[in-house]
């Protein structure tokens, strides 16, 4: 019955596994679904003897293994439960935290206890497993979540009302479970809600746990009905230019939300699934949206307040921006945070964070927090935090901390650590050793190719390399206006925008001017040519949007040109004037577009014999020269090569890593715009 899909098959169980292995196989499977654990939500631990293993904080439960489990000292927490700690929030928590971090039984790992140990501890099972599940959360977040409650389960279930976490919320449980036992008979329910947190389920065997925690969620799902993920706010109201006014924001929150430096801008990540537009594109989402967070993980995650922004008819990009910045600094006085989420009126969602992942979790906890919403909004009503608790939250030391370790997900270092560039013709060759290096420095990597496969797939590797989403692989005809604003759309969509773009992408037809088609020269001016003004007519706009928002903000577009864009070429005519020319839309762009802090120069590569375009067994430059006669007397590959390398003073082509320390040194001048930087061991010089 339950319509959740499962990322992974139940782990087998065997009989000669140890506790802490079957905790290891439970914390895996139920950490790796998102509808049950998000980010760094959910906590499990098992008992062995007089000693608690709990997950440490800032453990990932989809990947944790035996060591992120730490060691706690059973006796030491069934003093702790008996224990008379001070009436003071703030005393109280350091008495109790000092308390659990004395109970650890190997300090020296330097783990820090889950705030949430001594809920483990007192919970007798030898298996518990506390999760955020989404379907449970909207049960507990209802107005009259602990009356349905009972109704749905009877008393199957001991239910936990909203306390102070750490100490206050184990004395509430032990309570709780005592209270259960008197009217039971029995010290073991089937799961323990906790009001506006999530789910708890333990057993003495791990199957025990699998089949309440599905009951629980079946239960629960059958008295939502279907579609309550996006149905609770009703048919949503979508602007009618939402893909342009997204063209805008996304840029304008990059610029809004730059570092102190000013020098990186934050990477924002739209949503407009059925989910977020259910909430954006009523009155009733606005109203349950901006009224305060549901749960401790909206807040850690999210902030407790998103930004409400409204669009208006047929305004211009300065007049919005203007207000967008007006909004978010009325918004920073009235909550003392800056917004994490803001929500457009039928447009979408805009997560912000400083790298991809940050942004990425947000916008997945905002989403998450949505469904509840929806879900408690058809159950009977939403149950916020009062204002009381969100601001201990807010304030307590043990989230901000965790705060911290969710800031501390980027892998992104180096000397572009989290810019976006976009590099065309990226798919092999050239490009795609640009975006290798490039995503050495610390950028994020967008790969755009007219083969969308070839991209795709490399921009798989370079994932695989340098992390999750810091790369994604998109189809592009540069050519093609079209094509190149719906490749820029999905990256705005993905990121709010980019700092570097790099025109790559180029062709070559090499023949004698009297034989030559018209054909084939078209072709390669419109890649060359027509293209690299296409990409910066396209780019351009978004790129001066960021500016607006951040008047300190520069970025740049670069075109690798070639050393043919410098001297002719024999019978390679259509190709030197396309660079040519290209060198001239390099300057004139520059004198424009300087105003905008968008800094064009260009990059004049020598001859990249090692690369597909010159060494391809069919259709190489190497071959196409032997074939039109270009070097006298040349009767082979080989010796056409090396008459090239011949006519280089340091004796060799050019290397990739030559053009990324070009482009890497165009990018650090800020005093440098309009050039066309050779890189070509002095065969050809500036002039």
């Amino acid at each position: 019955m339950l319509s959740m899909s499962k990322p992974t098959e139940w782990p087998q169980i065997n009989s000669t596994d140890s506790e802490l292995e079957v905790i290891c196989k439970l914390s895996r499977y139920y950490g790796s679904d998102p509808s049950i654990v998000l980010a760094g939500g959910g906590n499990t631990s098992c008992k062995i003897g007089d000693r608690l293993f709990v997950k440490a904080s800032g453990t990932s439960l989809a990947t944790i293994t035996s060591d992120g489990f730490l060691k706690m000292d059973r006796t030491k927490l069934d003093q702790l439960v008996a224990a008379q700690l001070d009436d003071d929030p703030d005393t109280r928590e350091a008495q109790y935290k000092a308390a659990i971090s004395e109970a650890r039984c190997e300090p020296e790992k330097g783990q820090r206890p889950s705030v949430e140990v001594l809920l483990h501890h007192i919970i007798p099972d030898t298996y518990v497993v506390h999760s955020h599940a989404t379907i449970v959360n909207t049960l507990t977040c209802h107005t009259d979540g602990q009356q349905l409650a009972a109704e749905i389960f009877g008393d199957d279930i001991v239910w936990l009302p909203f306390v102070d976490p750490g100490f206050i919320l184990g004395q509430e449980l032990k309570r709780a479970l005592d209270e259960y036992a008197l009217k039971t008979g029995s010290s073991q329910c089937k799961a323990i809600l906790m009001a506006n947190h999530g789910l708890i389920v333990s057993g003495n065997d791990p199957e025990q746990i699998r089949v309440h925690t599905e009951e629980v969620l079946n239960k629960i799902e059958v008295r939502l009905g279907t579609d309550w993920q996006t149905q609770g706010f009703g048919s949503p109201f979508v602007h009618e230019n939402s893909g342009r006014l997204v063209r805008t924001i996304a840029p304008a929150l990059r610029g809004l939300f730059a570092t102190p430096d000013d020098s990186t801008l934050s990477i924002v990540q739209f949503d407009d699934s059925d989910v977020a537009l259910s909430i954006v594109g009523s009155q009733l989402g606005k109203s349950t949206a901006c009224s305060g967070p549901l749960t401790p993980d909206q807040i850690v995650y999210c902030n407790s307040f998103p930004l409400w922004f409204e669009p208006q008819e047929d305004e211009e990009e300065e007049a919005l921006i203007a207000r967008l910045r007006a909004a978010v600094d009325q918004h920073v006085q009235a909550t003392q945070f800056p917004p994490k989420i803001v929500l457009v009126a039928g447009v979408g969602l805009f997560a912000i964070g400083n790298d991809i992942n940050q942004a990425h979790t947000t916008k997945l906890l905002y989403l998450d927090a949505i469904k509840i919403m929806a879900g408690a909004t058809q159950l009977g009503g939403v149950n916020l935090l009062p204002d009381r608790d969100r601001q201990f939250i807010e304030d307590w030391e043990v989230e901000a901390y965790r705060k911290k370790v969710a800031a501390a997900t980027s892998t992104s270092t180096g000397r572009l650590k989290n810019k976006i560039a976009i590099v065309t013709g990226a798919a092999q060759g050239f490009g795609l050793e640009i975006a290798r290096g490039l995503g050495e420095e610390g950028a994020h990597i967008v790969l755009t190719d007219l083969n969308e496969a070839g991209a795709s797939t490399a921009a798989a590797e370079l994932c695989n390399l340098h992390g999750t989403r810091r790369s994604m692989g998109l189809p592009i005809n540069v050519t093609d206006g079209e094509s190149i604003q719906q490749c820029l759309d999905q990256i705005v969509r993905a990121y709010g925008g980019f700092d570097i773009f790099v025109s790559n992408a180029g062709v070559l037809k090499a023949e004698s001017v009297i034989t030559q088609s018209e054909a084939d020269f078209d072709f390669v001016t419109d890649v060359n040519y027509k293209g690299y003004y296409l990409c910066v007519q396209k780019a351009a706009p978004i790129l001066a949007t960021q500016h607006k928002a951040n008047p300190a903000y520069r970025s740049d577009i670069i075109q690798i040109n070639s050393k043919s864009g410098l001297v002719g070429s024999k019978k390679n005519f259509a190709y030197a004037g396309s660079k040519f020319g290209g060198i001239g839309l390099t300057q004139s762009f520059a004198l424009e577009l300087v105003e905008n802090n968008i800094k064009v120069n260009s990059i004049c590569p020598g001859n990249f014999f090692d690369g597909p375009l010159w060494s391809d067994p069919e259709n190489g430059l190497f071959v196409q020269y032997l074939r039109a006669g270009k070097v006298p007397d040349a009767t082979t590959v080989e010796e056409v090569r090396h008459f090239y390398e011949a006519k280089v003073p340091m004796g060799r082509g050019c290397h990739a890593e030559d053009v990324v320390t070009a482009i890497l040194y165009v990018i650090d001048q800020i005093y440098e715009t309009g050039q066309a930087v050779p890189v070509t061991g002095g065969q050809d010089m500036l002039r």
